[in-house]
């Protein structure tokens, strides 16, 4: 218990930092976005490459993580899908449902799994997250193409192209590469990578805070009541109730829930507004989710005792 109060505590102080600092201090968006590309795309990618090139890879069962990750997700995306027609929601709204139930907050699981394991847990959950983040792109793009509102002028790359520019996926995959191969990086190469990836963590979570959003209708408390229970609840406890009976344990199994546990991401606001999704209902759902993960995991890693 002591080791998810240490990750938790500096995470609430961030994502509060974060969301005090936009609001009194920086509120240029223009400010956020930057920001934002830069952890996306330089200092997250950096850190997957620093943490997936040292672990060992033959500790990790990359084959029984990968089903338990993956098969929650489907199940869930389905379960959404069936209950369109009672909860009577329209194309952009199932959207929002689907991408709520299913996307992740990568920044919020990365401060619990470095916080708990260390160098070996930031490994894990990045081997976790290069199943996961292209399967929830997948999904979400296919639902916002499917049942989102046409935009005439939004021309989408196609989903195979995403995959392969996602910087997440590349990160991984140098990473995987390099381990593989055993052949060590130059030291000033390195070095760089290592001081690039320094910043990931804190600035990763002070964007969460800042993108919390709080203006909702009543009808969505019923949507962001059922997202939160399927995202924070029901999909760690199948992640984690399949990967027991592969008898996975230590930061493999703690990276398993908590990549499953984390709240939705913000990007998913910005993917709803450019593909006809319901971008209000989405950020209500990522704001209230974000609050309620910081209750929801600790809970479930003590419960669980999946953390030791």
């Amino acid at each position: 218990m002591t080791g998810v109060a240490t990750a938790i505590v500096p995470i609430l102080l961030l994502l509060g930092g974060g969301a005090a600092i936009r609001r009194c201090f920086v509120s240029d968006p223009s400010f956020w976005r930057g920001l934002e590309w830069m952890s996306y795309r330089v200092f997250t990618p950096a850190l997957f490459v620093t943490s997936v090139a040292s672990t060992d890879l033959g500790s990790v069962p990359l084959g029984p993580l990968a089903v338990s990750v993956a098969a929650p997700i489907l199940v869930a995306t389905g379960v959404i899908v069936v209950l369109r027609r009672p909860l009577r929601a329209g194309g952009p709204q199932l959207t929002s449902l689907v991408q709520g139930s299913i996307r992740i907050n990568t920044y919020i699981g990365l401060v619990f799994a470095s916080s708990l394991h260390g160098a070996e847990g930031t490994a894990t959950f990045a081997l976790a997250s290069a199943v996961v983040v292209p399967l929830v792109n997948v999904i979400s793009v296919s639902a916002l193409s499917r049942f989102g509102d046409r935009l005439g002028d939004s021309r989408k790359p196609p989903l195979w192209k995403e995959m392969l520019v996602n910087p997440l996926i590349q990160g991984v995959a140098l990473g995987l590469i390099v381990n593989l191969s055993g052949v060590s990086l130059p030291g000033p190469v390195s070095s760089t990578i290592m001081l690039l990836a320094a910043p990931a963590l804190v600035c990763g979570t002070l964007i969460s805070g800042a993108a919390l959003r709080w203006s909702f209708s009543r009808r969505d408390i019923l949507d962001i009541g059922i997202t939160a229970i399927v995202k924070l609840i029901a999909l760690p406890l199948g992640a984690v109730a399949i990967a027991f009976t592969f008898g996975i344990t230590g930061p493999t199994l703690t990276s398993i829930l908590l990549i499953t546990a984390v709240p939705t991401a913000p990007s998913a606001y910005v993917l709803a507004s450019r593909m006809g999704g319901d971008a209000r209902l989405m950020a209500s759902i990522t704001g209230v989710q974000t609050v309620l993960a910081c209750v929801t995991i600790p809970l479930l890693l003590s419960l669980l005792n999946v953390s030791s």
